[in-house]
């Protein structure tokens, strides 16, 4: 099978394209025809070593010294189940579903051996393949930090959103309006449009303000891309508000992507997708990511 192999750390061309053997399902496994994947920046935070400090004495440690141990990146799939290993009753060949992987990778490939008992669900019914894959990351990452914050244990909260447009920051506006937040987003003049449709009316535009100087006080601050710090924000804040970013590993569950699969069935979650490239394009896709310009999700195509 085809797959991308991380050869070492590095710029967008040490990913490249080879031969690999196609796995094999062991008991409790099922063979996954990977359909789309997406490269987002915890890809290419993987693949560029981009950790400052200790932190990256950390994630050699964690990830492989010179290069990555796991050396198929990528994190979040969608495509069919091609076969299944002995003692497997949650699936069957021919099953639609989508999933995600951590510190595991391996969805940059044609096709990925996982557990049945992993992350990994029937995708939503009204989903396209390149749909389910976009919102995964995104979806589960904002999911993680406004549970953390206990978004749900508050009455219609006012929450600001900074970096609204990134995957993280776009699946944080669906989740907040879930929980029927009064949402404030920051981002650029250039993401306005983007924000709008996604239904907030009150857009913070960075390039054009200091949104650090907002009179208005909230009860959440959600930085979805992790260029703020409490100092900066904390003048923001309710009494009893709570401020917090993404600089921190955020742990996945199944019952993220079964929310996920509730709210994008009901219509009340949607993909964005900036852009899609095919599998040959692989390094091409982690340039336009590594720009930091992307709005919403980059998805890459595997196969058919």
């Amino acid at each position: 099978m085809k797959a991308v192999i991380c050869t070492k750390y590095g710029p967008p061309e040490v990913l490249q394209l080879r031969e690999v053997a196609k796995p094999i399902p062991k008991n409790g496994q099922i063979v996954v025809r990977i359909i789309a994947t997406a490269v987002n920046s915890g890809d290419v935070r993987v693949r560029s070593l981009d950790v400052k400090g200790f932190l990256k004495v950390i994630m050699r440690l964690v990830l492989g010294v010179s290069k990555p141990r796991k050396s198929i990146l990528g994190t979040v799939f969608s495509g069919v189940v091609e076969t299944v290993g002995d003692k497997v009753s949650k699936f069957k060949a021919g099953d639609k579903v989508f999933g995600m992987t951590g510190y595991n990778f391996g969805t940059y490939a044609e096709y990925i051996a996982i557990n049945q008992n992993s992350n990994v669900i029937e995708m939503p019914n009204n989903a396209t393949f390149e749909e389910a894959a976009a919102i995964i990351f995104g979806g589960h990452t904002a999911i993680y930090f406004l549970d953390k914050v206990k978004i749900a244990e508050k009455s219609n909260p006012r929450v600001m959103i900074i970096g609204a447009t990134g995957s993280v920051g776009i699946a944080a506006i669906q989740i907040a309006k879930y929980y029927n937040a009064d949402i404030s987003a920051v981002c650029s003049s250039k993401g306005q449009k983007l924000v709008n449709e996604l239904g907030v009316k009150n857009v913070i535009l960075y390039d054009l303000e200091d949104f650090t100087k907002q009179t208005e006080k909230f009860d959440i601050i959600f930085d979805a891309v992790g260029k703020s710090s409490i100092r900066q924000c904390e003048k923001m804040l309710n009494r009893n508000g709570v401020y917090t970013n993404v600089n921190r590993f955020a742990s996945e569950t199944i019952q993220q992507l079964q929310l996920l699969k509730e709210l994008f069935e009901k219509g009340d979650y949607k993909a964005v997708i900036d852009k899609t490239f095919p599998m040959g394009k692989i390094v091409e896709a982690h340039k336009y990511v590594d720009t930091g310009r992307k709005k919403g999700n980059v998805v890459l195509i595997i196969g058919q």
